[in-house]
């Protein structure tokens, strides 16, 4: 195994010589992140083939276009990010000015995830780039041939006291967790998470956690529901369901039900999801065909259920007449299982969902202005859309993150830097007056002047 404190040491001692604070180096190393990135895609879409079955179609629009907008974006905004901000400054500090400067914060540990082995290692790595900061990255190893061509890539093209892939499982992640470092950024399982955190609390490491959760969509009948139900089927099955923020299941009003699953269905054949057809990937490995094989309940099954063990394939399966007691609605899915939940009134769904522990996300189906801002309102979530699945994650004004159970912290974008950056307050004192109300002796004359100082 890697002599991983070493590595640390070395990181360490790099960013404390300063190389790595200036604008124009954080510009050229993402530049040059883009150029590797480039010119690597057929590696990077056959790794992902072999462990996916994913086309080159979805890699890149699922992955690769996503980092070179993030990449774009930070070259483009860094000088503003980094720029010292100049604030007011209250009379009692007169004469003074007051500025916030942002600074990195050090060395960084990012731990990616499996399902978007691309997009989910490399958008936290921009974004800790851009605020200036070392970084080691830890693949998945799940997706063992994309791993080792993330590796490569990088390690052949990065000082490792810059910028370094640590490949491994389970006992290279908890060394790696082991160590102080002045970051860490984890994507992933809630239970990982956990662990992850535990182990930051250890040295008061700050922790960004991405995790997960069963993240509704919400279907009202007054809804377009051609749009619903189109929308609904493609940010489901997209990467076969294994997506954090993909709708985990459809709450959907009782009376507008049946015609629902019939158009549901209906757009499920149209698709065709298939290996062959490049639309469909496979489910990760074996261990997660087993686990999303006991979330069948063949009673409630209307469409699909069908699994190939051998090829990893698991088709885009719909129940129906699902309570919130069943087997399929304990845990988040991670797979093409959409269970259907009916509701009779607004407020009972809205109840249930709020009697759950906070959702990733959260998509609402409906034309009715007061519905939207009341469930806007009344639910909390990390990020979700009205009227849409999954394109949230595409607009990086808008910080992608959890809340409560499905994680803490947000990134993409200015909150992607801001993430990796410490905001530093200095007040810049003039030298030229220095009343002594602050000084003793005190006296009652004194707080009178401070009371109308302050206005208190």
């Amino acid at each position: 195994m890697e002599n991983f404190e070493e590595v640390l040491n070395n990181q360490k001692d790099y960013f404390q010589s300063q190389t790595t604070k200036p604008v124009s180096f954080r510009v050229s190393q993402l530049r040059r992140l883009k150029e590797i990135l480039k010119s690597n895609e057929s590696e990077m879409n056959d790794a992902i083939y072999a462990d996916f079955k994913k086309s080159s179609f979805d890699t890149f629009t699922n992955e690769l276009a996503l980092l070179y907008l993030d990449i774009d974006e930070a070259i483009k905004k860094l000088p503003s990010w980094s720029k010292r901000k100049k604030v007011g400054t209250n009379l009692i500090n007169f004469p003074a000015k007051s500025y916030i400067y942002a600074e990195p914060l050090g060395s960084s540990l990012v731990i990616g995830a499996w399902n978007y082995p691309l997009q989910l290692s490399f958008a936290p790595v921009i974004a800790a780039i851009a605020a200036g900061n070392t970084v080691v990255l830890k693949p998945s190893e799940v997706p063992s041939a994309t791993s080792a061509v993330i590796a490569k890539i990088i390690n052949d093209n990065f000082d490792k006291n810059y910028f370094h892939v640590v490949e491994g499982g389970v006992p290279e992640t908890t060394k790696l967790l082991e160590l102080k470092w002045d970051k860490i950024f984890f994507t992933g399982s809630v239970p990982v998470g956990k662990i992850v955190y535990k182990a930051a609390a250890e040295n008061l490491i700050p922790v960004t956690l991405e995790l997960g959760g069963k993240s509704p969509a919400i279907v009202t009948k007054n809804s377009n529901l051609d749009l619903a139900v189109r929308r609904i089927v493609w940010g489901k099955f997209l990467n076969a369901g294994q997506t954090c923020i993909a709708p985990d299941y459809v709450m959907i009003d009782k009376e507008i039900e049946d015609v629902f699953t019939s158009k549901l269905i209906k757009r499920i054949d149209e698709m065709n999801f298939s290996f062959e057809n490049k639309n469909y990937v496979q489910i990760i490995n074996d261990k997660n065909i087993d686990r999303l094989s006991e979330l069948l309940n063949e009673d409630k099954i209307i469409y699909g259920g069908k699994i190939d063990k051998d090829q990893r394939y698991f088709s885009p399966t719909v129940m129906k007449d699902v309570s919130f007691d069943d087997k399929v609605m304990q845990d988040e899915i991670f797979g093409p299982i959409l269970p259907i939940i009916s509701y009779s009134s607004l407020d009972d769904a809205i109840r249930k969902i709020k009697s759950l522990p906070e959702p990733l996300s959260c998509y609402l189906f409906t034309k009715d202005t007061e519905v939207k801002r009341r469930v806007m309102r009344e639910l909390s979530f990390g990020g979700g859309a009205i009227n849409d699945t999954i394109m949230h994650i595409t607009n990086s004004n808008l910080p992608f993150g959890g809340v409560g159970s499905s994680g803490m912290g947000n990134y993409h974008g200015k909150a992607g830097f801001d993430a990796f950056t410490h905001y530093k307050s200095v007040l810049d004192k003039g030298t030229w007056f220095d009343p002594d109300f602050k000084y003793p002796p005190y006296s009652e004359k004194k707080i009178k002047w401070l009371r109308w100082l302050l206005r208190i």
